[in-house]
């Protein structure tokens, strides 16, 4: 892979080839995509999509839009100084063809603000919901009018996959979706193949899938432009991963690590004596043990200890990422960079305490019981209406519900794995407190 592919302007549509040089620098290619991504319907609605701790109250707890939010910072930061770095090792890239350190920095900064634009209502929880749904539920019954892979699709869920539908998807009035750069569009895809074959290697951009088999011509489209390795067998679609994605990966990697172990003690889930022993751990080069000391309450010595953590990481990452550039580019690294990182043990140390105190807590649990039963029944509930109206046997039940799911997008002469797909897609966009209310609809429960 080289750069100056990997760097494309294209978008979806173009007929004319982007060049950098010719952007007008108050208004660049790769920030549009930041503020098309920041003023989608799809962004704002993270703001009621659990992180972690489910529909809380306190000012503590992070949401998905706040996490998204602090991963493109991270990312921003990650960007612009391996974009400085290469740009000292390949001058040509701004000398002959114009790009700058912060042109890393935004295309990074995008893709980690979308990286969870694709989760389902109550997180992770969700997904293995929908997938639920097809696997043991009443989805399993449409399993003989798909292919193997459309089945893979549904039956694993992917809100990467799902993230990239959004980005790209056409509907009228809307072609290409949010139509990013596909810099972006590689940058944010972390899993760059179809779902099966399912882990077909340990390498880390095999460990999940990326697009769904309707997105699948789009995405080979942006993986040959931008240049990407061709993987795998040749009836299968999977290839390497775009270079920038490792740092997008390594944002979210640092931001979950840190800021749940925060959400944790600010909740009392951690005690604080025990956290902040932790905490220590991974900053004791850096920390000023007078300020430290001065300071005179758990949130802001937890503050203080956040800052100096993820500065640490971001600049492990950097030093990582730099290292090992011409293996990534050759497709030879096969770990998140912060596997490699010299402060591992202390990573691990700090999400083996937020699994067992925080991501198990009982909250959690609750959360993740209530969100499959609501997401099964809706799934359930819509399936149903539409593939009996596709089937000429619709009730008038079924008929409200699909007038009460409007924004329901799907082709009457589409098959039916793209309208099982439309209605998880659907369900998919849903905020918490949206899928419950609908829930509560359905099931005739008073509002």
């Amino acid at each position: 892979m080289n750069w100056e592919q990997l760097l494309s302007l294209k978008r979806y549509g173009d007929t004319n080839k982007r060049l950098r040089k010719e952007q007008d620098e108050t208004r660049l290619g790769f920030e549009v995509d930041y503020d098309r991504i920041i003023f989608s319907s799809e962004f704002r609605s993270l703001q009621d999509k659990t992180q972690v701790i489910p529909l809380s109250q306190t000012d503590f707890v992070h949401t998905r839009l706040t996490h998204s939010l602090e991963v493109s910072v991270v990312g921003r930061t990650l960007g612009r100084k391996v974009g400085a770095k290469l740009l000292e090792k390949y001058p040509h890239l701004q000398t002959i063809h114009g790009y700058q350190a912060n042109d890393f920095g935004a295309i990074v900064a995008a893709a980690a603000l979308a990286h969870d634009i694709g989760n389902p209502p109550f997180g992770h929880s969700g997904e293995k919901a929908i997938g639920q749904f097809f696997i043991s539920g009443a989805g399993k019954e449409y399993k003989k009018e798909l292919t193997l892979k459309e089945y893979q699709d549904l039956c694993d869920f992917e809100g990467n996959a799902n993230g990239f539908k959004i980005a790209t998807q056409n509907r009228i009035g809307r072609e290409g979706g949010l139509r990013l750069s596909y810099a972006t569009l590689g940058a944010f895809t972390k899993y760059p193949k179809e779902s099966l074959p399912k882990k077909p290697t340990n390498h880390i951009a095999d460990k999940k899938y990326g697009f769904f088999q309707s997105e699948k011509e789009l995405f080979v489209d942006v993986a040959n432009e931008l240049g990407l390795i061709k993987r795998g067998a040749d009836e299968d679609f999977s290839f390497s991963r775009h270079p920038l994605t490792y740092l997008v990966e390594a944002a979210d990697d640092i931001c979950y690590t840190i800021i749940d172990f925060e959400d944790g003690i600010n909740l009392g889930l951690i005690q604080e004596e025990y956290a902040l022993e932790y905490l220590i751990n991974l900053v004791k080069n850096t920390i000023n043990s007078e300020k430290y000391h001065q300071l005179s309450n758990t949130q802001d010595r937890i503050s203080y200890l956040r800052a100096l953590a993820i500065n640490t990481l971001i600049n492990e990452a950097v030093d990582v990422f730099l290292i090992n550039e011409e293996a990534i580019l050759n497709d030879n690294f096969s770990t998140g960079l912060l596997d490699k990182s010299q402060y591992e043990a202390q990573i691990n140390d700090i999400i083996k305490i937020s699994v067992k105190k925080v991501y198990q807590s009982e909250e959690v649990i609750d959360k993740e019981i209530v969100g499959f039963e609501v997401i099964q029944t809706l799934l359930g509930v819509y399936t149903k209406a539409l593939i009996n109206k596709t089937q000429e046997k619709a009730s008038h039940y079924d008929l409200l519900i699909l007038k009460s799911i409007p924004d329901l997008y799907f082709e009457e002469e589409s098959s039916t794995y793209t309208k099982l797909l439309s209605v998880c897609h659907y369900v998919s966009l849903l905020s918490d407190s949206q899928a419950i209310l609908k829930y509560k609809k359905i099931k005739a429960i008073a509002l």
